[in-house]
């Protein structure tokens, strides 16, 4: 059986894998996108049927194509951005593959490149790009077991509150999916506890700009900051409801019972850590800086932005703040859904080569393999905070094409 031969295989046609071949098409580089899927499939049939980008249209493209039927300050929906991705791959005439399942990824022997083992056959490529993002593995604490007679299911399945079994539910994670899963479930009817943690909450918009405007203006998307950043730390922002800061104290005084962290299960009952009130506070220090360092911006530069005082209020503290739920009986409390929202994990395990470290996490810089030729793009933080987002993996895609490039220039000198 022959073998097919490209310079560049691109492995994903999310967000990543669709900037990734303009930036080779552009160059003239030959290569090939594969998709297991449909382009932006988590778009698709990955996330709950009433999610929206966390950033509104102006911001959350590509510079190449703007939304046509959408206004530059909403939110598009799932659907709308996932039809965003398979315009722009046909304006660009990608070469996307779709239904090819990549199994293994194998340094040739003795000869330069790649030999790639797929669901339609075997490839050859000089470079491999895994454009497969960072949110490829649901994962959660097995805190819970499956036979504790308690329906559980991660965010990634959850689709809307029909789907769920009748009772109250309990929401593990404070992010952007936690957060908006447990409003919609609560308008929906239904009881609802959220187990908070750390997290970072800014606010949606501020004297007439948004988050994302924001981000760029006080150069936040770099973090080129004195002082650390806090890792893993929930990112508690959305456009739920054309774009609200989220707000737990809200949230409470709107009938979800805030708890701590989950920290572990017995006999029906579950427990939660004493965080609560720590935690909440610091995500309040978090938001009023932003609105220190906005309002110092404005007033260093001299902008005509309006004062926004409502912004610096804070609900008074829910009971659940001063008087902590530290372990709550399942069964007492009519609890029979458990939706873990915290988070995903990456599986490279297909790409057989020695760029990984003990936790299976790419070694790499700027997407850089230590591996020559293999490469990564959409992962967070992979060159600043902006890597993981739409707007970010475009200029990141760039970068690893005139990387390839450069390579392919040494490759191509000859000495006269």
């Amino acid at each position: 059986m022959s073998i097919e031969k490209t310079n560049t295989l691109v492995i994903g046609a999310g967000q990543a894998g669709i900037a990734m071949s303009e930036h080779l098409g552009a160059m003239g580089i030959p290569h090939i996108v594969l998709e297991r899927k449909r382009i932006a499939e988590r778009w698709r049939s990955e996330r709950w049927d009433s999610l929206v980008a966390n950033g509104p249209a102006w911001h959350d493209r590509f510079p190449g194509l703007k939304f046509d039927d959408v206004g530059p300050d909403v939110f598009p929906p799932k659907e709308r951005m996932a039809q965003y991705f398979e315009d722009y791959a046909r304006m660009l005439n990608a070469p996307v593959r779709t239904g090819v399942d990549v199994r293994r990824v194998q340094r040739n022997d003795k000869r330069p490149g790649f030999t790639i083992t797929t669901s339609e056959g075997t490839i050859e490529a000089l470079h491999v790009v895994a454009a497969t993002g960072p949110f490829q593995v649901p994962t959660y604490p097995n805190i819970v077991p499956e036979n504790a007679g308690i329906q559980q299911l991660h965010s990634s399945a959850y689709k809307n509150p029909g789907q769920l079994a009748d009772g109250a539910v309990l929401v593990v994670g404070a992010g952007a999916s936690g957060s908006q899963i447990a409003e919609e479930l609560r308008q929906a009817g239904r009881t609802v506890y959220l187990s908070v943690g750390e997290h970072y909450r800014p606010p949606r918009s501020y004297r007439g700009r948004d988050y994302c405007w924001w981000l760029g203006a006080l150069g936040m998307w770099d973090e080129v900051k004195k002082k650390p950043k806090r890792e893993h730390v929930a990112f508690a922002v959305s456009g739920y409801e054309n774009g609200k800061t989220v707000d737990f104290r809200r949230l409470a005084h709107d009938g979800i019972q805030l708890v701590g962290i989950t920290t572990s299960y017995e006999n029906g009952v579950l427990r939660f850590a004493d965080n609560l009130a720590r935690d909440v506070a610091q995500g309040d220090a978090d938001y009023f800086e932003v609105l220190r360092e906005a309002d110092a911006y404005i007033e260093q530069n001299g902008l005509d932005l309006p004062p926004e005082p409502d912004a610096w209020k804070l609900l008074p503290d829910p009971e659940c703040l001063a008087y902590p739920i530290l372990s709550l009986d399942l069964a007492e409390a009519g609890i029979k859904t458990i939706l873990w929202a915290t988070g995903f994990k990456v599986d490279f395990s297909w790409i057989d080569v020695d760029t990984f470290d003990d936790k299976g996490y790419p070694i790499h810089k700027r997407g850089i393999s230590v591996e020559k030729g293999i490469y990564f793009l959409g992962l967070p933080n992979l060159t600043n905070r902006s890597s993981s987002f739409i707007w970010g993996v475009w200029h990141d895609a760039r970068y690893i094409a005139d990387h390839i490039g450069i390579h392919l220039d040494y490759l191509a000198y000859k000495k006269e």
